[in-house]
Protein backbone atom coordinates (compact mmCIF):
# COMPACT_ATOMS: atom_id res chain seq x y z
CA UNK A 1 0.00 0.00 0.00
CA UNK A 2 1.53 3.35 -1.10
CA UNK A 3 1.74 6.39 1.78
CA UNK A 4 3.17 9.62 1.81
CA UNK A 5 5.24 7.72 4.36
CA UNK A 6 6.41 5.36 2.44
CA UNK A 7 7.51 7.51 0.05
CA UNK A 8 9.27 9.54 2.55
CA UNK A 9 11.23 6.63 4.13
CA UNK A 10 12.29 5.47 0.38
CA UNK A 11 13.74 8.87 -0.22
CA UNK A 12 15.57 9.54 3.02
CA UNK A 13 17.19 6.51 3.80
CA UNK A 14 20.99 6.99 3.05
CA UNK A 15 22.84 5.23 0.64
CA UNK A 16 26.48 3.75 1.70
CA UNK A 17 28.13 5.97 -0.31
CA UNK A 18 25.88 9.38 0.95
CA UNK A 19 27.07 8.14 4.54
CA UNK A 20 30.41 8.16 3.55
CA UNK A 21 30.67 11.11 1.54
CA UNK A 22 28.79 13.01 4.59
CA UNK A 23 31.55 12.31 7.29
CA UNK A 24 34.04 13.65 4.36
CA UNK A 25 31.72 17.42 4.29
CA UNK A 26 32.90 19.31 6.79
CA UNK A 27 30.58 22.45 8.43
CA UNK A 28 26.66 22.23 8.63
CA UNK A 29 24.63 22.21 5.76
CA UNK A 30 21.77 25.00 4.81
CA UNK A 31 19.11 24.78 2.53
CA UNK A 32 17.69 28.03 1.15
CA UNK A 33 14.13 27.02 -0.51
CA UNK A 34 13.72 24.12 1.47
CA UNK A 35 9.82 24.39 1.65
CA UNK A 36 9.39 23.30 -1.86
CA UNK A 37 8.88 20.10 -3.69
CA UNK A 38 12.21 18.46 -2.90
CA UNK A 39 13.73 20.59 -0.03
CA UNK A 40 11.72 18.53 2.77
CA UNK A 41 12.75 15.14 1.98
CA UNK A 42 16.70 16.20 0.54
CA UNK A 43 16.68 18.08 4.05
CA UNK A 44 15.51 14.84 5.91
CA UNK A 45 17.64 12.77 4.03
CA UNK A 46 20.84 14.99 5.22
CA UNK A 47 19.79 14.48 8.85
CA UNK A 48 19.21 10.69 8.32
CA UNK A 49 23.01 10.21 6.22
CA UNK A 50 24.81 12.10 9.20
CA UNK A 51 22.95 10.36 11.79
CA UNK A 52 24.32 6.92 10.44
CA UNK A 53 27.50 8.38 9.54
CA UNK A 54 27.79 8.95 13.52
CA UNK A 55 29.20 12.94 13.26
CA UNK A 56 27.87 16.04 14.83
CA UNK A 57 26.62 18.52 11.66
CA UNK A 58 23.49 20.79 11.99
CA UNK A 59 20.79 20.75 8.94
CA UNK A 60 18.97 24.00 8.65
CA UNK A 61 16.13 24.32 6.31
CA UNK A 62 15.46 27.63 5.33
CA UNK A 63 11.85 28.69 3.26
CA UNK A 64 8.03 30.97 4.26
CA UNK A 65 7.24 27.80 5.22
CA UNK A 66 3.74 28.04 3.60
CA UNK A 67 2.96 24.42 3.60
CA UNK A 68 2.75 23.52 7.72
CA UNK A 69 2.72 19.62 6.76
CA UNK A 70 6.52 20.25 5.45
CA UNK A 71 7.07 22.19 8.67
CA UNK A 72 6.21 19.83 10.65
CA UNK A 73 8.05 16.55 8.91
CA UNK A 74 11.44 18.61 8.82
CA UNK A 75 10.56 18.84 13.06
CA UNK A 76 9.98 15.43 13.70
CA UNK A 77 13.57 14.46 12.19
CA UNK A 78 15.17 17.12 13.93
CA UNK A 79 16.05 19.66 10.97
CA UNK A 80 16.47 23.04 12.16
CA UNK A 81 13.73 25.65 10.62
CA UNK A 82 14.10 29.07 9.87
CA UNK A 83 10.68 31.00 8.38
CA UNK A 84 12.04 33.88 6.76
CA UNK A 85 11.29 35.45 2.93
CA UNK A 86 14.65 35.32 1.08
CA UNK A 87 13.76 38.09 -0.71
CA UNK A 88 13.71 39.70 2.52
CA UNK A 89 16.98 42.12 2.80
CA UNK A 90 17.59 41.90 6.29
CA UNK A 91 16.08 38.46 7.07
CA UNK A 92 18.87 37.00 4.03
CA UNK A 93 21.73 39.28 5.96
CA UNK A 94 20.54 37.23 9.67
CA UNK A 95 20.96 33.70 8.23
CA UNK A 96 23.68 31.72 9.85
CA UNK A 97 26.89 31.35 8.10
CA UNK A 98 27.57 28.07 6.96
CA UNK A 99 30.12 26.30 4.92
CA UNK A 100 27.69 24.27 2.87
CA UNK A 101 24.96 25.70 1.00
CA UNK A 102 22.43 23.48 -1.26
CA UNK A 103 20.29 26.72 -3.00
CA UNK A 104 17.08 25.20 -4.06
CA UNK A 105 14.85 28.79 -4.02
CA UNK A 106 13.39 29.82 -7.56
CA UNK A 107 9.82 30.66 -9.32
CA UNK A 108 8.24 29.23 -12.34
CA UNK A 109 4.49 28.43 -12.51
CA UNK A 110 3.03 32.27 -12.22
CA UNK A 111 6.03 33.60 -14.35
CA UNK A 112 3.42 34.53 -17.05
CA UNK A 113 2.10 38.29 -15.80
CA UNK A 114 4.35 37.95 -12.85
CA UNK A 115 7.30 38.08 -14.67
CA UNK A 116 9.39 40.53 -12.15
CA UNK A 117 8.52 38.21 -9.74
CA UNK A 118 10.35 35.41 -11.73
CA UNK A 119 13.27 37.60 -12.37
CA UNK A 120 13.45 38.73 -8.56
CA UNK A 121 13.52 35.41 -7.27
CA UNK A 122 15.73 33.62 -10.01
CA UNK A 123 18.33 36.53 -10.78
CA UNK A 124 18.74 38.83 -8.17
CA UNK A 125 18.23 36.61 -5.48
CA UNK A 126 21.09 34.09 -6.10
CA UNK A 127 23.36 37.03 -7.13
CA UNK A 128 22.83 38.49 -3.13
CA UNK A 129 22.73 34.81 -1.48
CA UNK A 130 26.21 34.35 -3.60
CA UNK A 131 27.46 36.97 -2.26
CA UNK A 132 26.74 36.34 1.64
CA UNK A 133 27.68 32.92 1.10
CA UNK A 134 30.70 33.51 -1.09
CA UNK A 135 32.95 31.31 1.15
CA UNK A 136 30.76 28.51 1.05
CA UNK A 137 30.40 25.35 -1.15
CA UNK A 138 26.99 25.76 -3.15
CA UNK A 139 25.14 23.29 -4.72
CA UNK A 140 22.82 25.53 -7.08
CA UNK A 141 19.45 24.36 -8.24
CA UNK A 142 19.18 24.90 -12.05
CA UNK A 143 16.94 23.40 -14.55
CA UNK A 144 16.94 21.45 -18.52
CA UNK A 145 14.99 24.23 -19.41
CA UNK A 146 18.15 26.29 -20.31
CA UNK A 147 18.89 24.53 -23.28
CA UNK A 148 17.00 24.05 -26.55
CA UNK A 149 14.31 22.25 -28.37
CA UNK A 150 16.32 19.68 -30.58
CA UNK A 151 15.76 17.58 -33.27
CA UNK A 152 15.03 14.04 -32.20
CA UNK A 153 17.97 13.63 -34.60
CA UNK A 154 20.39 16.24 -32.40
CA UNK A 155 19.96 13.31 -29.56
CA UNK A 156 20.06 14.25 -25.95
CA UNK A 157 21.64 17.75 -25.15
CA UNK A 158 24.94 17.15 -22.61
CA UNK A 159 26.40 20.11 -20.86
CA UNK A 160 28.69 20.78 -24.14
CA UNK A 161 24.92 22.58 -25.77
CA UNK A 162 24.92 26.27 -25.46
CA UNK A 163 22.43 26.86 -23.23
CA UNK A 164 19.82 28.67 -25.51
CA UNK A 165 16.30 29.38 -23.31
CA UNK A 166 12.66 30.01 -24.70
CA UNK A 167 11.09 32.59 -22.52
CA UNK A 168 11.45 34.16 -19.73
CA UNK A 169 11.01 31.83 -16.90
CA UNK A 170 14.05 29.70 -18.68
CA UNK A 171 16.00 32.87 -19.56
CA UNK A 172 15.93 33.67 -15.51
CA UNK A 173 17.13 30.67 -14.51
CA UNK A 174 20.49 31.15 -17.34
CA UNK A 175 20.44 34.45 -14.92
CA UNK A 176 20.77 32.47 -11.76
CA UNK A 177 23.88 30.15 -13.46
CA UNK A 178 25.15 33.17 -14.00
CA UNK A 179 25.18 34.71 -11.02
CA UNK A 180 26.70 31.56 -9.56
CA UNK A 181 29.34 31.75 -12.49
CA UNK A 182 29.84 35.22 -11.34
CA UNK A 183 30.64 34.32 -7.77
CA UNK A 184 32.85 31.46 -8.97
CA UNK A 185 34.88 33.46 -10.87
CA UNK A 186 34.96 37.01 -8.71
CA UNK A 187 35.40 35.64 -5.45
CA UNK A 188 36.79 31.57 -5.99
CA UNK A 189 32.97 29.95 -4.38
CA UNK A 190 32.88 26.87 -5.23
CA UNK A 191 29.98 25.85 -7.04
CA UNK A 192 28.16 22.93 -8.29
CA UNK A 193 25.63 23.99 -11.17
CA UNK A 194 22.78 21.09 -10.50
CA UNK A 195 20.48 21.36 -14.00
CA UNK A 196 17.45 18.97 -12.90
CA UNK A 197 15.68 17.48 -15.50
CA UNK A 198 12.40 16.04 -14.55
CA UNK A 199 12.54 14.86 -10.69
CA UNK A 200 9.99 12.20 -10.30
CA UNK A 201 7.81 11.57 -6.70
CA UNK A 202 5.19 9.91 -7.17
CA UNK A 203 3.20 12.88 -5.23
CA UNK A 204 3.87 15.17 -8.76
CA UNK A 205 6.07 15.01 -11.92
CA UNK A 206 6.00 13.97 -15.20
CA UNK A 207 4.44 10.84 -15.11
CA UNK A 208 2.01 11.38 -12.36
CA UNK A 209 0.96 14.65 -15.13
CA UNK A 210 0.14 11.70 -17.87
CA UNK A 211 -1.52 9.05 -15.85
CA UNK A 212 -3.48 12.35 -14.30
CA UNK A 213 -4.52 13.10 -18.11
CA UNK A 214 -5.50 9.47 -18.58
CA UNK A 215 -7.72 8.84 -15.89
CA UNK A 216 -9.35 12.13 -16.88
CA UNK A 217 -9.63 12.32 -20.29
CA UNK A 218 -7.84 14.92 -20.88
CA UNK A 219 -5.93 14.87 -24.55
CA UNK A 220 -2.25 14.12 -24.33
CA UNK A 221 -0.34 16.37 -26.47
CA UNK A 222 2.76 14.31 -28.36
CA UNK A 223 4.15 17.39 -29.86
CA UNK A 224 7.07 16.85 -27.22
CA UNK A 225 6.99 12.83 -28.14
CA UNK A 226 9.75 12.02 -25.60
CA UNK A 227 10.70 13.00 -21.74
CA UNK A 228 13.43 12.58 -19.42
CA UNK A 229 12.83 11.89 -15.74
CA UNK A 230 14.69 10.57 -12.87
CA UNK A 231 13.75 9.21 -9.19
CA UNK A 232 13.63 11.96 -6.48
CA UNK A 233 15.45 9.84 -3.80
CA UNK A 234 18.22 10.02 -6.38
CA UNK A 235 18.12 13.23 -7.51
CA UNK A 236 18.35 14.85 -3.43
CA UNK A 237 21.50 12.12 -3.02
CA UNK A 238 23.34 13.57 -5.74
CA UNK A 239 22.63 17.07 -4.46
CA UNK A 240 24.60 16.44 -1.34
CA UNK A 241 27.02 14.36 -2.66
CA UNK A 242 28.33 17.11 -5.37
CA UNK A 243 28.52 19.65 -1.58
CA UNK A 244 32.05 17.53 -2.51
CA UNK A 245 32.43 18.35 -6.33
CA UNK A 246 31.71 21.80 -6.14
CA UNK A 247 34.39 23.99 -7.88
CA UNK A 248 35.43 27.52 -8.59
CA UNK A 249 35.09 28.01 -11.91
CA UNK A 250 31.83 26.49 -11.35
CA UNK A 251 31.00 23.01 -12.72
CA UNK A 252 27.63 21.76 -14.26
CA UNK A 253 26.09 18.42 -14.54
CA UNK A 254 22.56 17.42 -16.14
CA UNK A 255 20.77 15.34 -13.50
CA UNK A 256 18.07 13.17 -14.80
CA UNK A 257 17.88 9.18 -15.85
CA UNK A 258 19.66 7.51 -18.48
CA UNK A 259 16.10 6.75 -20.06
CA UNK A 260 14.94 9.07 -23.15
CA UNK A 261 11.57 7.93 -22.99
CA UNK A 262 8.48 7.55 -25.21
CA UNK A 263 5.42 10.11 -24.32
CA UNK A 264 3.16 7.55 -25.69
CA UNK A 265 4.83 4.64 -24.47
CA UNK A 266 5.18 5.78 -20.97
CA UNK A 267 0.94 6.88 -21.82
CA UNK A 268 -0.04 3.20 -23.14
CA UNK A 269 1.38 1.32 -20.02
CA UNK A 270 -0.11 3.57 -17.55
CA UNK A 271 -3.32 3.00 -18.98
CA UNK A 272 -3.19 -0.40 -18.82
CA UNK A 273 -2.33 -0.32 -15.30
CA UNK A 274 -4.76 2.42 -14.23
CA UNK A 275 -7.08 0.47 -16.63
CA UNK A 276 -8.06 3.08 -19.05
CA UNK A 277 -7.22 4.29 -22.50
CA UNK A 278 -5.24 7.28 -23.38
CA UNK A 279 -6.38 10.04 -25.49
CA UNK A 280 -4.13 11.65 -27.72
CA UNK A 281 -4.19 15.41 -29.14
CA UNK A 282 -2.04 15.55 -32.30
CA UNK A 283 0.43 14.03 -34.20
CA UNK A 284 4.12 12.94 -32.41
CA UNK A 285 6.24 16.20 -33.08
CA UNK A 286 10.28 15.63 -34.37
CA UNK A 287 11.68 17.92 -31.83
CA UNK A 288 11.84 17.90 -28.09
CA UNK A 289 13.59 18.76 -24.76
CA UNK A 290 16.10 15.76 -24.35
CA UNK A 291 18.76 15.61 -21.71
CA UNK A 292 21.67 13.56 -21.34
CA UNK A 293 22.82 12.01 -17.96
CA UNK A 294 25.84 10.03 -18.65
CA UNK A 295 27.91 12.58 -16.90
CA UNK A 296 25.80 11.85 -13.91
CA UNK A 297 26.07 8.44 -13.86
CA UNK A 298 29.67 8.02 -14.43
CA UNK A 299 30.12 10.45 -11.48
CA UNK A 300 27.43 9.03 -9.23
CA UNK A 301 26.50 5.59 -10.69
CA UNK A 302 22.96 4.58 -11.71
CA UNK A 303 19.62 6.26 -10.43
CA UNK A 304 18.53 3.89 -7.37
CA UNK A 305 14.99 3.16 -9.48
CA UNK A 306 14.75 2.91 -13.15
CA UNK A 307 12.15 4.34 -14.80
CA UNK A 308 10.19 1.13 -15.94
CA UNK A 309 9.69 0.78 -11.83
CA UNK A 310 9.05 4.32 -11.71
CA UNK A 311 6.00 3.85 -14.22
CA UNK A 312 4.72 1.13 -12.04
CA UNK A 313 4.91 2.71 -9.10
CA UNK A 314 3.17 5.69 -10.32
CA UNK A 315 -0.09 3.64 -11.56
CA UNK A 316 0.45 2.01 -7.91
CA UNK A 317 0.19 5.36 -6.03
CA UNK A 318 -2.62 6.69 -8.10
CA UNK A 319 -4.83 4.16 -7.26
CA UNK A 320 -3.88 3.65 -3.71
CA UNK A 321 -5.47 7.18 -3.15
CA UNK A 322 -2.31 9.11 -1.25
CA UNK A 323 -2.20 12.42 -1.08
CA UNK A 324 -0.47 14.99 -3.94
CA UNK A 325 0.76 18.09 -4.16
CA UNK A 326 -1.68 19.26 -7.24
CA UNK A 327 1.56 20.83 -9.08
CA UNK A 328 1.72 19.97 -12.50
CA UNK A 329 4.96 19.91 -14.64
CA UNK A 330 3.40 21.21 -17.42
CA UNK A 331 6.09 18.86 -19.26
CA UNK A 332 4.33 19.30 -23.13
CA UNK A 333 4.95 23.29 -22.85
CA UNK A 334 7.63 24.22 -25.80
CA UNK A 335 6.89 28.28 -25.81
CA UNK A 336 8.22 28.83 -22.31
CA UNK A 337 5.06 30.35 -20.78
CA UNK A 338 4.34 29.07 -17.22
Amino acid sequence: MWTEERINALQTAPSAALIADMKKIDGDIIVLGAGGKMGPTLSVLAANAIKEAGIQKRVIAVSRFSDPIALEYLKQYGVETISADLLDADALDTLPDVKNVIYMAGRKFGTQGGEHLTWAMNASLPAFVARKYKASRIVAFSSGNVYPIVPLSHGPCTEEVAPAPIGEYAMSVLARERAFEYASREYGTKVFNFRLCFSVDLRYGVLYDCAQKILSGTPISLENPVLNCIWQGTAIENALRALLLAKSPMCTMNIVGPETLSVRSICETLGALLGKKPVYAGEEGDSAYIFGGKRMCDTFGMPAVNAETLIRWQAEYILDGARTLNKPTHFEERKGSY
